[in-house]
Formats: C-alpha cells, sequence, structure tokens
C-alpha cells in the first residue's frame, strides 16, 4: 500500500468516531438553555460553590470547544461539581445542541 493510502486510511479511522457524534441544533439549544443563562450570560457573574469562581462567558466560543467541555464534566475529567451534574444530565444532542448555539453567538 502506498504512503499516501496508509494516511488517507489513518485519517479515516482517527474520524469514524466522530462521524457517529449527534449535529448540533442551535434553535433546538433554545429550550435547552434555561439552566445556562443564569450563570453563563451574567456579565461579570461569579458563583459561591464550592469556592468563589468567575463563570466564564461561553457565548462565542467554539462549539468544538464546548462540546469537548461538556463531555469533559460528564465524564468527571473536568472536576466543578455543579458543571458535572449538569453535564451528566444532558444527552449527547442535548450537547450538540448546546454546542452549536452557544458557538452561533
Amino acid at each position: 500500500m502506498s504512503n499516501k493510502l496508509l494516511i488517507a486510511a489513518g485519517l479515516l479511522a482517527a474520524a469514524a468516531p466522530f462521524a457517529a457524534s449527534a449535529q448540533g441544533n442551535a434553535e433546538a439549544a433554545r429550550d435547552k438553555i434555561s439552566m445556562c443563562v443564569g450563570c453563563h450570560e451574567i456579565p461579570g457573574y461569579k458563583a459561591s460553590f464550592p469556592s468563589v469562581y468567575p463563570v466564564p462567558k461561553i457565548a462565542g466560543q467554539t462549539s468544538k470547544y464546548i462540546e469537548a467541555a461538556l463531555i469533559a464534566y460528564r465524564k468527571g475529567d473536568r472536576s466543578h461539581p455543579t458543571m458535572r451534574a449538569i453535564a451528566g444530565s444532558l444527552s449527547d444532542q442535548d450537547i450538540a445542541d448546546l454546542a452549536a448555539y452557544y458557538g452561533s453567538k
């Protein structure tokens, strides 16, 4: 097999897990953002649990970043307890929709 074919096969294999992921729908997220707006859409907001924490503004982040962050919270790779609980309640489709919504802002 030529080097080009090996590279192409490797790229296809690497992309395979992403092909099965949910397609985000920003419109569908409008019914799902209520749990986000109370913290992430207030400029300068600071949460006080588990400690005083400046809450990041997520509008304008890339959808891939938001999706990766929510998945990391859901898996426990990110440790903020409130975000972990919220992300744990989200389906793959919810995460894709929220990522599409905030990524479009």
